[in-house]
């Protein structure tokens, strides 16, 4: 039986390995997944990331002209708000699949969600890529025996989320937890909150 994180892991790497063929922060391929599917959902959460981190990447460019940062620092904002959203979508599917689970006495709920659980997985995935290109390109014995530790404690941190999140699933199926969802009240995207905005939309 393929658990849930495997399906993730499977779908993160794709993901990863298309954007670094076909994609960019300006180009998005096509999803390989059909529309309201968890698989599309998936995809396109790992997509919205590793376009984020190469803007994360250019924003710490010392030499960057401060009307570059700032137009960057506003496309992470709505990277961000993308990524809000979509993981509110991908928690919608687990509250529709468990919507019939009536709850044991003495359920308990869980600290996040599944699918901020599994928003963690995806940026994890990055980090694993990204460090084994940097031990694999380090120009010191050095650095490279450093990406080395660093990709080992990664690989053990991936291990560990993806049994927590099967878990946290299996308890949810089964009743011994439940789901309590909040949406995410920010108000620095709101511009009837943030009085910095105007009346404007970022």
């Amino acid at each position: 039986m393929t658990t849930f994180s495997s399906l993730a892991k499977q779908i993160f790497a794709e993901a990863i390995e298309v954007y670094l063929r076909e994609g960019g922060i300006d180009i998005v391929a096509p999803n390989p997944y059909p529309v309201r599917t968890i698989e599309h959902d998936l995809f396109r959460k790992n997509w919205i990331d590793h376009a984020q981190w190469a803007l994360e990447d250019i924003i710490r460019d010392p030499e960057i002209y401060p009307e570059e940062a700032l137009r960057i620092k506003r496309r992470i904002d709505r990277s961000n708000q993308d990524r809000t959203d979509l993981v509110e979508l991908i928690d919608s599917f687990f509250l529709e699949m468990y919507q019939d689970v009536k709850p044991q006495s003495g359920a308990k709920i869980n600290t996040e969600s599944p699918a901020w659980a599994i928003d963690r997985l995806s940026i994890l995935k990055l980090k694993i890529y990204y460090m084994g290109q940097a031990e694999a390109n380090a120009a010191t014995e050095e650095i490279k025996q450093k990406c080395a530790q660093k990709l080992s404690v990664l690989r053990e941190q991936e291990l560990d989320l993806c049994t927590a999140i099967d878990e946290l699933l299996e308890d949810i199926g089964a009743g011994r937890k439940y789901m309590k969802v909040y949406k995410q009240m920010k108000m620095y995207n709101d511009p009837q909150l943030n009085p910095m905005l105007k009346g404007q939309s970022i």
